[in-house]
């Protein structure tokens, strides 16, 4: 072989090698590329976020926190079937969007910790929909957080103060919107409707467009829900009786009675549940009007989280017994798919 002919051979490999790895960066660049989501999107129901985010229904599909698997992220067809384990990190405020999921992790589940299992740092994070290639966000403390469009808006604990940011899908350009508590869990639209925290309770709505905040109602506002064409809200002054804000005409309404005082609710399906504390505690439901309220179960019960087919809710003093009841009826029953899923999947990493 002559030597013009060695030195095409050389050149011609040294192409194919430069070619070879310019294909593999593309590849990389655009597998590692999170797409737009369309306008409109939001992450999860502002109700399940203020019921720390333990289930979240998307195409189908329902991303749920297994408490009987040490709040490992699972995922489920609505009907209860197919249930899969996809992480074994503590979960909640879950959020799906697109081919992601993003949630808060406060640690190991407790699969694999102890005799040489590692501890997992609190963190948010994102990862595709079967649990795969997890990215970080922040390692502060989220207390609540909603996707709108291409951001994640997050309220912070801070050590000296809370704070209110926001970050895109992407991980990049991250603002503080505010020093100040922003419950950013109500959104519809491109809105997020928050409750004042600083000199008043009043409704506020923020653009996320331009950032620009500006005032909407001036009762007393906590926890609002958007459902329908009404913002659904405790009344703080008043016991946190359930009332709602129609956006149409301006007006509010009370939804519950005046001594029952209200300390978690969720509306959805037409209807709204509600617990409330006192002597003789209770879980109940009514209409989304109000009308015709019923006794589910006595006791103390909080985590209310709603899919479109039922509600599932914990004890105040069990973080592992999970119950659940179908959307407009009386009676509850134990989660027992998630128990058996959990079963199942024991001593597995």
């Amino acid at each position: 072989m002559d030597k013009t002919r060695q030195k095409i051979l050389i050149i011609a490999s040294l192409i194919l090698i430069v070619l070879l790895f310019a294909i593999g960066m593309i590849i990389v660049i655009i597998r590692g590329k999170v797409p737009d989501n369309p306008p409109g999107t939001i992450g999860n129901t502002a109700g399940n976020l203020n019921n720390a985010g333990y289930f979240c229904e998307k195409d189908g599909k329902v991303y749920f926190h297994n408490s009987y698997d040490g709040g490992a992220l699972y995922v489920m067809n609505i009907d209860e079937t197919g249930m899969e384990r996809l992480n074994t990190l503590i979960t909640r405020n879950i959020l799906v969007a697109g081919d992601y999921i993003y949630y808060f992790q406060l640690g190991s589940s407790g699969v694999g910790v102890g005799m040489g299992g590692v501890r997992v740092p609190k963190s948010f994070n994102r990862c595709k929909l079967n649990g795969d290639d997890t990215a970080s966000f922040t390692r502060d403390m989220v207390v609540t957080a909603q996707l709108v469009d291409n951001y994640v808006y997050m309220l912070i604990a801070g050590d000296d103060h809370p704070s209110f940011r926001k970050e895109r899908i992407d991980k990049t350009d991250e603002v503080t919107l505010a020093e100040y508590a922003v419950n950013p869990a109500c959104a519809a639209g491109s809105r997020i409707f928050y409750n004042g925290t600083e000199s008043d309770h009043f409704l506020y709505s923020l653009d996320t467009n331009t950032d620009i905040p500006t005032e909407v109602f001036t009762g007393d506002v906590w926890y609002p829900v958007v459902y329908g064409s009404y913002i659904y809200y405790l009344d703080p002054t008043n016991g946190y009786r359930i009332c709602r804000y129609s956006m149409a005409d301006g007006t509010s309404e009370v939804l519950t009675d005046n001594n029952d005082h209200i300390d978690y609710y969720n509306v959805g399906g037409g209807y709204i549940y509600y617990q409330t504390s006192g002597k003789n505690p209770g879980l109940y439901m009514c209409y989304d009007d109000g009308d015709y309220p019923q006794l589910i179960a006595e006791g103390a019960f909080n985590s209310i989280n709603m899919t479109s087919q039922a509600v599932y809710f914990m004890r105040y003093d069990d973080d592992v017994t999970m119950y659940k009841s179908y959307i407009g009826s009386g009676s509850i029953s134990e989660f027992s798919a998630a128990k058996a899923a959990a079963e199942l999947n024991r001593g597995k990493r």
